[in-house]
């Protein structure tokens, strides 16, 4: 078979030629390859060096980690039957590739005698990072288990990414199969013209007639922040919160898979001698343990919940006199929210949006990336793309190609929902001693172009942007050449975020603001009085914001810790159910099943981390601090903060360059000050 992803030496992947029926025979082959590469290289080594061990031991990964990044990228954005079960079928042989790599005694044993050499101190520290990860690794992997163990932990694992895979497919398949269509737009009153426009848009697409309304994130919003009908919104909102639950199509119910994950997960960490998942987590991020974690969310929440409880009292109580709506359900929030703020500060994302052309906004973070840290940014042409609304660019400096970059900014079928970034390749250099250029993808779910008008954005999409290019320049950026510790590799997940929040804070900002918004008809920048009123705005009911997202990291934390603990079995509704009595602003409703999606925990890499965000979003507030004292522009802090944060990677601990950065450890301050909740 002509195999395009056993192809990856060079250049960039040919999507025209990749296939379903490549995936499976690709993955195989390359880890056959690794393999016999392995054991070529331990066969017979007695002094176990950086240049005749793990450096080409990391090309034969390399070349793996290419071809898995193509199949994983496509069954995100492409999710076919046929895409999803060759996927699938790839899982396994992954995963136990995977754990027979962390268990592989002999590896193990030569890490442990370089580290222990005096060789050690002739690698550079890239290098000895990456060699200490490894050995940590291999004791999380279970290396030191007998072989009974040794097979128990590799079938959790593989029953683990076939269940967090199911999870995900539950969730997307739950998520489009449901639609509503209307034949009068008379049902969608309240509808801005752009969202009625993108509804009449998804009834073409679905061969039927008048306006049609989904789960997907650009159609459902808009619904249930402005059509007047409460019935519609309390049938989307039921809709949505009951997906992949007991409520719908059983055969998509995620809730035994949660309890079968969440229970493995237990088992495992057990099994390596860790009391909870919470702990073992822990072992690879920046916090020092899982009680520092639930100080630092204590004491947000300490600071937020009695604020977000008077803002949903003042919430509640507007709509009773302005909306007619005498209690204020869970299906109203967003409704009247967004109805309080347009009263409160005349302003509305939907009348910014026209503002917000995603080419320009796209051109306008472009410039913004060279005013801090003086790259370039590109269109480039690709070999081919996966579809036609994707753009290929390269990043450059002093002219010299540094990183490329795809952008699939648009919502369609069989595309998982939410924003992300993801490795295509890493910045490695090759056994030749050439340098393998970092390419990333970037991918979102905005409302895509409809007839003569352009995709326009919300300053909320912008936002997701600005941090999704913000992961993307931790990836591009970094001048780190030792693939394990390179651009978002080997960085602590707790950590991960800063580059990304931090990234956020120039959508705020009047002079960036003026680089990357113009009214799409006339040219117009976005009026003073308007960016006067978005600004008054920004913190409009921050609180609430903030104790939801604090809801999300006590629920992950505490389930990881507490479910199934000391032979104790909380369910984990009980669980979410608690952590809500502590810190949410308004009782959920008791059919809400938002666990059900929470892809992050059950189906990402967020399990017992989802409170990164928070901790990260510590780092980034403190960190845009320095500009807010020197200048959003100051060239000599962005200069800084590329050297020493966005270009190491993982080659030194995140707390350590926080504080090279920002010359003192981080504190909540800032956070709390731009969120303007007092301390």
């Amino acid at each position: 078979m002509n195999n395009p992803l056993l192809d990856i030496n060079d250049g960039l992947p040919d999507f025209d030629r990749v296939e379903a029926g490549h995936f499976l025979p690709a993955i195989t082959q390359l880890i056959e390859h690794a393999e016999a590469e392995l054991n070529r290289l331990l066969d017979g080594n007695q002094s176990p060096s950086w240049e005749a061990l793990l450096h080409p031991l990391e090309e034969a990964n390399d070349k793996l980690e290419k071809a898995w990044s193509v199949i994983s990228h496509l069954n995100g954005v492409m999710n076919t039957d046929a895409i999803r079960d060759a996927y699938n079928n790839c899982l396994p042989v992954l995963t136990d590739f995977g754990t027979r790599m962390g268990q592989n005694k002999a590896l193990f044993t030569a890490c442990k005698q370089l580290r222990d050499s005096l060789a050690y101190d002739d690698l550079n520290t890239a290098q000895q990072q990456a060699l200490n990860n490894k050995l940590r690794d291999f004791k999380l992997a279970g290396v030191d288990l007998n072989e009974e163990q040794k097979q128990r932990y590799a079938d959790i694992r593989s029953r683990l990414a076939e269940l967090s895979t199911k999870f995900s497919n539950n969730v997307l398949d739950a998520t489009q199969s449901w639609y509503k269509q209307f034949d009068d737009e008379r049902a969608l009153a309240g509808l801005p013209d752009t969202a009625l426009a993108a509804a009449k848009l998804l009834a073409e697409q679905k061969s039927l007639t008048g306006y049609v309304v989904t789960l997907d994130m650009p159609s459902y919003l808009p619904a249930v922040q402005y059509c007047h009908n409460r019935e519609l919104r309390q049938e989307l909102y039921r809709a949505y919160v009951t997906r992949a639950s007991e409520f719908g199509d059983a055969s998509l119910d995620n809730s035994a898979i949660m309890v079968e994950i969440v229970t493995l997960r237990q088992k495992l960490a057990a099994l390596l001698g860790f009391e909870h998942y919470a702990d073992y987590s822990i072992e690879t991020k920046m916090a020092d343990s899982v009680d520092d974690v639930f100080a630092l969310l204590d004491e947000l929440a300490t600071a937020s919940v009695d604020n977000a409880k008077q803002e949903y009292r003042e919430l509640a109580d507007f709509a009773q006199q302005n909306l007619g709506i005498e209690k204020l359900e869970a299906w109203d929030i967003a409704y009247a929210t967004e109805a309080l703020r347009e009263q409160r500060y005349d302003v509305s994302q939907e009348e910014i949006r026209p503002y917000f052309p995603a080419d320009k906004v796209i051109e306008g973070m472009f410039a913004v990336v060279k005013r801090l840290y003086d790259i370039d940014i590109e269109v480039a042409s690709a070999p081919s793309v996966w579809h036609s609304d994707v753009r290929f660019y390269a990043l450059k400096r002093n002219g010299q190609l540094i990183a490329n970059c795809y952008l699939d900014l648009f919502a369609r079928d069989a595309k998982r929902g939410g924003a992300w970034m993801a490795e295509c390749r890493v910045r490695r250099q090759s056994l030749a001693g050439k340098t393998q250029l970092p390419v990333a993808f970037l991918t979102c779910n905005f409302s895509p172009p409809t007839g003569d008008q352009p995709s326009l954005l919300t300053h909320n999409e912008v936002t997701t942007l600005f941090h999704e290019f913000g992961h993307g320049l931790h990836h591009m950026l970094t001048n780190i050449a030792c693939a394990d510790v390179s651009g978002i590799n080997g960085v602590a997940w707790d950590a991960v975020e800063l580059p990304s929040q931090f990234m956020e804070n120039w959508c705020w900002e009047a002079e960036a603001l003026a680089m990357f918004s113009a009214h799409y008809q006339t040219g117009e920048p976005l009026p003073q009085h308007m960016l006067d009123k978005m600004l008054a705005a920004k913190n409009f009911q921050s609180a609430m914001q903030m104790v939801r997202q604090l809801e999300f990291a006590l629920f992950d934390l505490s389930m990881h810790r507490d479910c199934f603990l000391a032979g104790e079995t909380s369910s984990i509704q009980a669980v979410l159910d608690s952590v809500r009595a502590q810190v949410s602003a308004y009782p959920a409703p008791d059919f809400n099943r938002f666990q059900h999606g929470f892809g992050h925990i059950f189906a990402g890499g967020y399990a017992a981390g989802y409170y990164s965000y928070k901790w990260a979003e510590v780092l980034s507030a403190d960190a845009f601090s320095l500009f807010e004292e020197r200048g959003i522009f100051d060239s000599e802090s962005g200069a800084r903060f590329l050297t020493e944060v966005l270009s190491r990677g993982g080659s030194v601990p995140p707390g350590e360059l926080f504080k090279r950065f920002r010359g003192r450890a981080p504190t909540t301050d800032a956070l709390l000050r731009h969120s303007g909740i007092a301390a």
